[in-house]
């Protein structure tokens, strides 16, 4: 793809992360009245409604107001990462989320960049030593980590590593780069250890499906190096679907890390969550359900980008957004 029709796919995509938030913020916003009560009830998150409370919720998300004029007025203030205050700390929306993305985004990326090390170059291995022992013993270790939930293995990971050897820290986050790069490495094997083997099947799926098709027999015919025909031929065509599935990773490890957060005390974005869900805080869960949709989109976008760089042949004009 020339660099136009590049900057072309990107504007693309972006105009279709910005009407896919668009229509989510409205369906999050509608949740305030699709809620068992009146709208008033829903920003109370369960505190007692006295006649001044009630007020002042009415004031503060306008909420005398027609339908779409409360949904208008809510989207300006959301374009300016305005969420109102939490139900339950009474603190700015974007203050708490502000203190707890910084970890959860370190240990999505560290857990991600930890997937593709471990479910790509193994599956790669496996696929080479197909039917071998290595093939064998890679395969069936993937079985047992996909077998084993993510806060098991976190609780096994923490009473190896932490208690019974005690090389890694049990709970916290860690202050600094190297700081946390250290107490986040049990809680990142936790969460990349289950979704590894599963892209380390699909990597080896690829690549005995890529080392299979005839350009590949040709390539050998013609002379060429087993390594070049690997790296030049079989790599690039095999990552190409393991993007597919690897580009939507960062997102669910960033928000769908809830049991390996509660597991390691880390206090992120998933258990903040979980916590809003428990507490009916209204407007914690509007900010963090368009975070997360934003993320989403961004993730596939990445992957669009990733695909550009793997094979510059692929167009997609046929895509949907």
């Amino acid at each position: 793809m020339t660099a136009r029709a590049v900057l072309l796919m990107i504007g693309k995509r972006l105009v279709a992360l910005v009407v896919l938030v668009a229509i989510l913020s409205f369906l999050v916003f509608s949740l305030v009245h699709i809620a068992p009560g009146t709208a008033v009830d829903a920003y109370l998150g369960g505190k007692p409604a006295t006649p001044e409370l009630v007020q002042l919720l009415t004031e503060r998300y306008h909420l005398d107001e027609p339908f779409f004029t409360q949904y208008w007025l809510w989207l300006k203030d959301a374009l300016v990462f305005d969420f109102g205050e939490s139900t339950l700390t009474t603190l700015p929306v974007t203050d708490e989320i502000g203190i707890r993305l910084g970890p959860s985004a370190f240990l999505a990326v560290y857990a991600y960049l930890l997937t593709v090390i471990l479910g790509v170059v193994p599956g790669i291995i496996a696929a080479l030593r197909q039917r071998k022992l290595l093939d064998r013993g890679l395969v069936a270790g993937a079985v047992v980590a996909l077998s084993t939930p993510p806060f098991v293995m976190g609780i096994l990971l923490l009473y190896l590593f932490a208690v019974l050897v005690p090389i890694f820290p049990a709970a916290g986050r860690g202050e600094g780069f190297f700081d946390q790069l250290w107490h986040l490495t049990l809680p990142a094997l936790a969460l990349a250890l289950c979704v590894a083997a599963f892209l380390l099947r699909h990597t080896r799926a690829s690549m005995i499906n890529v080392l299979d098709q005839d350009y590949i027999t040709f390539a050998r015919a013609r002379g060429l190096s087993w390594a070049h025909v690997l790296v030049r031929y079989a790599f690039r065509n095999a990552l190409i679907p393991v993007v597919t599935v690897s580009g939507a990773l960062l997102a669910f490890f960033f928000a769908g890390a809830v049991f390996v957060e509660a597991t390691f005390s880390l206090g992120g974005i998933g258990e903040l969550l979980v916590q809003s869900a428990q507490t009916s805080d209204m407007p914690m869960i509007q900010a963090l359900s368009i975070l997360i949709a934003v993320l989403i989109v961004l993730a596939n976008l990445l992957a669009d980008l990733a695909y550009v760089a793997i094979d510059p042949r692929i167009r997609f004009e046929g895509r949907s957004a």
